[in-house]
């Protein structure tokens, strides 16, 4: 049988996939890796989940992934932001072979990302919504500044400058608030005007608090009480903010999960009936199957 194992890979980790690639940094705490995809052995076999904060600056070559069972194509001038829990599979490469395909990746800690200042911070917060799209195209203008900012940042963690972790955050600072920009510029404008400031916080602590209990927790009235509100309350301010309800968000995060274990796992359906909290293997069965038009056991075998 295939082996579709899914890996659990933090940013240090993925850095380890490249052993020969230039890379420079803090220790496990930020680099900057220079990876050719020809350094990666079969990445096709093996989807990963990346838990840690990376960006993927697209240099040459274009390459067809999949993030959270949702196809995109990264292609030179975009960007790529990874958030704590997505998981990727390289499908195809596209417009290049396999030695062309040239990223300059970025693994941030939590720790060093809180280090950045607190405004852009806030901007990554907000933009939850990344993890529907996190792929960005940079403009012309954006792409030469991005670069310019990337080579600066190389060079100050080569040399011996005094205060060179804050001038780096600086840097990385100015890095994010051009990316960010770019990708607030291509969301559209009903989406960026639908809610309000403090439904934009509400709606990111919901989100974040569904990415960690959606395995253990699928009724709005836990999340409500986690954010001290009501679940009607809730409710509204989910919907207003995101277009979608509360046990929508939810059930999405718990089907994604779901796919993943079937698609990219060989665990028997009985332990993920368990893993994600059902109480037997019949209510799995009709929940997954009035989500997806398929049986568990269909979906797997597709």
């Amino acid at each position: 049988m295939k082996d579709k194992s899914l890996l659990n890979i933090s940013p240090t980790q993925f850095k380890a996939m490249f052993p020969d690639a230039p890379c420079v940094g803090f220790g496990d705490d930020f680099y900057v890796l220079d990876a050719r995809l020809k350094d990666y052995h079969n990445p096709q076999s093996h989807p990963c989940r990346i838990d840690g904060i990376m960006l993927f600056y697209c240099m040459n070559g274009s390459l067809n992934i999949n993030v959270n069972l949702s196809e995109m194509q990264i292609s030179q001038g975009m960007v790529f932001i990874n958030v704590p829990g997505n998981i990727i599979r390289v499908n195809e490469i596209l417009d290049a072979s396999k030695e062309d395909v040239r990223y300059i990746c970025m693994g941030l800690s939590k720790e060093f990302f809180q280090g950045l200042n607190v405004e852009v911070c806030k901007l990554f917060n907000e933009g939850i919504a990344m993890l529907d799209c996190p792929g960005v195209k940079l403009s012309e203008s954006d792409f030469e500044l991005t670069g310019n900012l990337v080579r600066y940042i190389i060079s100050l963690l080569h040399s011996e400058a005094s205060y060179k972790k804050e001038a780096v955050l600086s840097a990385l600072s100015s890095l994010f608030y051009i990316i960010l920009g770019s990708w607030t510029s291509n969301a559209s404008e009903s989406s960026r005007n639908s809610h309000t400031t403090r439904s934009k916080v509400i709606f990111d602590r919901f989100m974040r608090l569904v990415m960690e209990y959606h395995t253990q927790y699928r009724n709005v009235g836990f999340y409500a009480e986690k954010l001290c509100l009501t679940p009607k309350y809730l409710s509204k301010i989910i919907k207003n903010a995101s277009g979608r309800s509360a046990p929508e968000w939810i059930d999405s995060y718990v089907i994604l999960e779901a796919k993943n274990l079937l698609k990219y796992s060989e665990t028997p359906i009985k332990e993920i009936v368990f893993k994600l909290n059902f109480p037997n293997q019949s209510v799995f069965y009709k929940f997954f199957k009035a989500h997806t038009g398929m049986t568990p056991t269909e979906y797997r075998n597709s």
